[in-house]
């Protein structure tokens, strides 16, 4: 798409800058806007200087920056949703942790921007031009200035569904990104790294995707007609068929396999049998939180994707199993072990991760997370009291408000952790590997 002006539209980078006291007041007037209060106005600035300016934190949903500056800005942890950003430029931006769900991202430029951890779940990030008429009347694409563009940092970011087609991201680093259900046609992805991303179900038909690191990247689905893909590496890649035997596979339903296994728990193990489920693919299975899961085995296991919401899991045995993009918020995983789990991009906000003590037993049976990989993980609020982290890696984890009393954390990574608030008594903890 490409609109046009019939009138000359300046360079904003000729503008001076919007100023951060003028910010300021736009912002409250939209912050009372989006509240409905009286002399609230929605944002429309565009076309302006807004390079270096700070919007960390706020709420612009609705708001209206069509072809605007925001070059080296902050807009780290806010709040973007169905906001217009149509040709605009992000170069060097801080684009951080903050949710661009459903906003119209056509024709940005995102070189060298910092975009870890954002959500663009809806975005349009399709090709688009803004065409103005010049001092000689020719109509012509607006300038957005940038020369020699450096790679555009998506590490970590939550892509699903997102519209991408027609997007120029060569040499992208999309790296532990989540991607699963994006359209992404006909896209200029030429040495583009996807390690470790989610591409369940990706649609690159007609894209090149070649020369491009896919390596330990979820495959399951991906769509590639069409598309180019000379020279592109798969190492550890997930499959379809890497992931496991199906459920439909097992002679009896899961609901008749969860009966005896109910019976099995009943009768400490006298009567009916343990649900065994591991190395199968349970990344389909509906309505699985729904089950009793107390006390199932399912080592090496996948669940990528699952909405495992207020899940009954304690007492698990799920070492080796694959929970990346799952959402477990609330979720009772007392006394679980998840040895070397995936849980990258997981939503354990509010998650009791806490032991469980037995009348039989003298000790408590403790969380055992040790070399689990929670990157970009949400695991605000959880109780992880007495949990064992030992070697898990807690990059740009957010654990702000949780309870991580007596919790063992040797030789954890905590690059870029979120401990905001977070109780610490008694953990075992080193400081100096958060730098």
């Amino acid at each position: 798409m490409q609109p046009t002006s019939d009138h000359i539209i300046p360079d904003p980078r000729t503008l001076p800058s919007y100023g951060q006291e003028n910010l300021n007041v736009a912002l409250e007037k939209h912050d009372m806007f989006l509240k409905g209060k009286m002399g609230g106005a929605r944002a429309v600035l565009q076309y302006q200087n807004l390079s270096g300016l700070t919007f960390h934190n706020r709420d612009l949903s609705q708001a209206d920056f069509t072809g605007s500056i925001f070059d080296y800005a902050d807009l780290s942890n806010g709040i973007y949703k169905n906001v217009i950003f149509f040709g605009c430029s992000f170069h060097n931006a801080d684009l951080s942790d903050a949710d661009f769900s459903r906003a119209d991202l056509r024709g940005v430029v995102f070189s060298g921007a910092n975009m870890e951890g954002i959500d663009l779940s809806g975005a349009d990030l399709r090709a688009g031009k803004i065409m103005a008429r010049n001092e000689k009347g020719f109509l012509e694409n607006l300038d957005r200035g940038v020369e020699n563009e450096t790679e555009t940092v998506l590490t970590g970011a939550r892509l699903k569904n997102a519209k991408l087609d027609n997007i120029r991201a060569g040499n992208a680093i999309f790296k532990d990104s989540d991607l699963s259900g994006a359209s992404t046609k006909d896209a200029q992805l030429k040495g583009a790294q996807f390690e470790g991303a989610n591409l369940s179900n990706t649609d690159f038909s007609g894209s090149n995707i070649s020369h491009t690191n896919m390596r330990s990247a979820v495959l399951s689905g991906v769509i590639m007609d069409g598309a180019e893909h000379y020279k592109m590496e798969t190492e550890g890649a997930i499959s379809d068929d890497d992931m496991g035997k199906v459920i439909e596979e097992i002679e009896q339903t899961l609901p008749e396999l969860l009966e005896a296994h109910s019976l099995w728990i009943k009768t400490a193990g006298k009567e009916g049998a343990q649900l065994d489920l591991s190395q199968y693919n349970l990344s389909r299975a509906r309505n699985l939180r729904r089950f009793p899961l107390t006390a199932i085995r399912a080592t090496n296991s996948t669940f990528i994707g699952q909405d495992l919401n207020n899940a009954q899991m304690q007492s698990c045995v799920f070492d080796g199993s694959d929970f990346r993009d799952c959402i477990l918020i609330s979720a009772d995983l007392r006394g679980t072990s998840f040895i070397n789990a995936k849980f990258m991009r997981a939503d354990l906000s509010g998650a009791n991760l806490t032991a469980l003590s037995f009348k039989n037993r003298d000790k408590l049976q403790q969380v055992n997370l040790s070399g689990a990989n929670f990157s970009y993980a949400n695991l605000s609020n959880a109780d992880l009291r007495d949990a064992i982290l030992m070697g898990a890696n807690l990059t740009n984890v957010n654990l702000s408000g949780a309870n991580l009393g007596r919790a063992d954390l040797s030789n954890a990574i905590l690059k870029g952790v979120n401990l905001s608030g977070a109780n610490l008594d008694g953990a075992i903890i080193d400081f100096s590997a958060m730098d």
